[in-house]
């Protein structure tokens, strides 16, 4: 019997196993792949990082730094809206080794990883779950714990199996990578796509990545847009990836004894799809509120992500709604508002602080 089984070892479940091992708890979790791929993320994120990584990441993992972004209503030759700081604003990561020393540092503190095992069961029962397990290279088994965290993505199995609701929407990301090294200090940013972007993120001697997302039922799909995106660049693409990318966290994210963190409950920032420091945060909350042995602890987990979380949310999805504005608009908005800026990339709240207000004054 372990306190908590962790189903899904991304940033959100290696946190949780991380944190829960260091707490005390009997921790196993479970990947159903290798750890760190396939690929299904962006590497560009917040320089928040580096608080949730041990000693040592930032020089392993750091890739490129970003000092701002330039906005388009166009392709690569339209005009480009600036918006920057004279400090890094964020940092692009190496994504798939990310997952690996995050899950790294959670066998550290004593958590029992397990990749290749696909969990294929959920039985929830009154005082305990029971996983099944079904290894690549083995017979299948079963694990039981007092509390089970679904860390497993956007199609998560364990939100399925016991019955919580899905996430507002879903919509379909593409990724590609040029291996080309890129070390400019800044992305662009295209509002080209319907109700979402696209974008192209120097990755220094990684190359450059280029995404868009779009909703399942565009007229036109993600592949087509993005090979236009990437012809317009001249880019020559030798990796590809997609997937899901969720947004819109749905009323509850706990059960009787499961509870989900990051993807699988939509933990992600509505007007960039990102979720990978989202979901660590919440893991956190995770750990510091639930206890294995009492249930009830799972609502105090509801409150406080929700307390830290929800109006970053509201804000991202009012943000998200400029990028469907007609283009004209669209172009006053960024031309009154380009310039130096003094915003959170995690945190639309900060539009309202007394560090980017300033940064409109003379």
């Amino acid at each position: 019997m372990y306190d908590f089984a962790v189903v899904g070892v991304g940033p959100a479940g290696a946190r949780v196993a991380r944190r829960a091992a260091e707490a005390g708890d009997d921790v196993i979790a479970f990947e159903q792949g290798e750890i760190g791929t396939p690929l299904a993320c962006s590497g560009h994120v917040s320089r928040d990082i580096w608080e949730y990584t041990p000693d040592g990441a930032r020089e392993e993992l750091l890739q490129n730094e970003v000092y701002g972004a330039d906005f388009h209503v166009g392709g690569p030759d339209s005009d480009a809206y600036s918006f920057y700081k004279d400090e890094p604003v964020s940092n692009v990561i190496d994504r798939e080794e990310l997952d690996r020393t995050l899950a790294a540092a959670a066998r550290d503190a004593g958590a029992e990883i397990h990749d290749g095992h696909t969990v294929t069961g959920v039985d929830e029962g009154v005082d305990s779950v029971e996983l099944t397990v079904s290894p690549d290279d083995g017979e299948p088994f079963t694990v039981e714990a007092k509390m089970v965290a679904g860390c497993d993505g956007p199609v998560s199995r364990v939100r399925r199996a016991v019955d919580l609701p899905e996430p507002d929407e879903k919509l379909h990301g593409v990724l590609g990578f040029d291996p080309e090294p890129d070390h400019g200090d800044f992305v662009d940013v295209h509002l080209t796509v319907p109700s979402f972007f696209a974008w192209r993120i120097p990755r220094g001697e990684g190359g450059v990545e280029y995404g868009l997302a779009v909703r399942p039922d565009a007229e036109e799909d993600a592949r087509a847009r993005f090979d236009r995106l990437v012809d317009a660049y001249g880019a020559e693409i030798d990796r590809f990836c997609s997937g899901a990318i969720p947004i819109g966290p749905p009323d509850s994210v706990t059960s009787h004894r499961v509870f989900l963190v990051g993807d699988a409950g939509a933990q992600t920032k509505p007007f960039t799809g990102g979720g990978i420091l989202y979901g660590m945060r919440s893991a956190d909350h995770a750990v510091r509120q639930i206890d294995p042995d009492d249930p009830a602890t799972l609502s105090a987990y509801e409150v406080a992500w929700r307390d830290e979380l929800a109006t970053e949310i509201r804000l991202g999805h009012w943000l998200r709604r400029a990028y469907s504005l007609p283009e004209p608009v669209q172009r006053l908005g960024l031309r009154l508002t380009s310039g130096e800026i003094g915003v959170h990339m995690d945190r639309p709240t900060t539009l309202f602080s007394r560090e980017h207000l300033r940064s409109y004054l003379p």
